[in-house]
């Protein structure tokens, strides 16, 4: 019997890995942790969590300690950039277990974007231009301007004027600022999967973001994108899962960030074959396993469910 333990699970990308591995491994464990217990993470595990957040390091990595050795855990999945960083940092205190993440350096080199930016210029891709906001203002409008660490949208404008560019720099000064890749319709994420003996699969979806997540998908397929994302994945030294966002401009595919996790589309993903949870599972433990061919065409839709919890007494 597995037991996994599975971080950030209030998130419906861990709530989404949670239920695949129900399906893939019926008699495993499943403990979730995360930093509160106001949402339904508790519902996609054995037993839930509540642990200090990453940013507190040592307390943070003492109780997963804690939880590693009081439920004898095989599998420790960390979900959150945060997470993933802080237990990339301190791999040596999880070496008898299996830590299932992209590997050292796609975390050196994807956490931050601008640093990203730079290590794909520097294998001679063509990049957006990319500036920190302690660098000279952009002259190029209209751009856009992001936090370089994190996902989702909650730092992402779009920059009209050298004005609202000072603003922007002075308010979030951890910021970057980014040339605007066009057309807006032609953005495409890549997941990419490498495994132990170096074979790479990706699947690359036409997408509509709801939110900073995607709500729509379509898988297409274009050979200078899978080129182009083995190619980064090699280059990486990727160990499993991460995800590539692009846009297919006139001047060919352009890569502007790279998520050194599993995507919120790994749900999704797993319906149609690109089954990057069950593969990195079982690469870890060298079992054999071939990669799915995903035909393009297939349309995927995010939907919402409301669970109801039975009441908890206060007192």
């Amino acid at each position: 019997m597995n037991c996994y333990l599975i971080t950030g699970i209030g998130g419906d990308i861990a709530q989404g890995i949670s239920r695949i591995i129900r399906g893939y491994d019926k008699n495993s464990i499943l403990i979730g942790t995360d930093i509160s217990e106001k949402h339904a993470g508790s519902l996609f595990v054995d037993h839930f969590k509540v642990i200090p957040s990453a940013g507190e390091v040592d307390s943070y990595l003492d109780h997963l300690k804690s939880l590693v050795a009081e439920f004898d855990i095989n599998y420790l999945m960390p979900i959150s950039e945060a997470e993933i960083e802080v237990i990339s940092n301190n791999m040596d205190l999880f070496k008898d277990i299996h830590v299932v993440y992209p590997g050292t350096k796609v975390v050196d080199k994807c956490l931050d974007k601008y640093i990203t930016n730079k290590f794909l210029s520097s294998l001679g891709l063509s990049v957006p231009w990319t500036k920190t906001a302690q660098e000279n203002i952009p002259v190029d409008y209209p751009c856009i301007f992001k936090s370089r660490k994190g996902a989702g949208s909650k730092v992402l404008f779009t920059v009209e004027s050298a004005d609202e560019a000072l603003f922007l720099a002075k308010r979030y000064s951890d910021g970057i600022f980014q040339e605007l890749l066009l057309p807006h319709d032609n953005e495409i994420t890549c997941g990419v999967f490498r495994s132990k003996n170096n074979n790479t699969a990706v699947l690359q979806f036409e997408r509509v973001l709801n939110g900073g997540a995607t709500s729509w998908a379509k898988t297409v397929y274009y050979q200078d994108i899978e080129d182009m994302c083995k190619f980064v994945a090699e280059s990486l030294e990727l160990e499993g899962s991460m995800n590539i966002q692009l846009r297919l401009t006139d001047d060919g595919p352009r890569i502007f960030e790279i998520n050194p996790r599993f995507s919120s589309t790994v749900f999704m993903r797993h319906l149609i074959g690109f089954d990057d949870v069950v593969w990195s599972i079982r690469d870890a433990k060298g079992i054999d396993f071939d990669f799915s061919n995903i035909s393009p065409g297939i349309e995927c839709v995010k939907t919402q469910m409301s669970e109801l919890l039975p009441p908890k007494s206060t007192f």
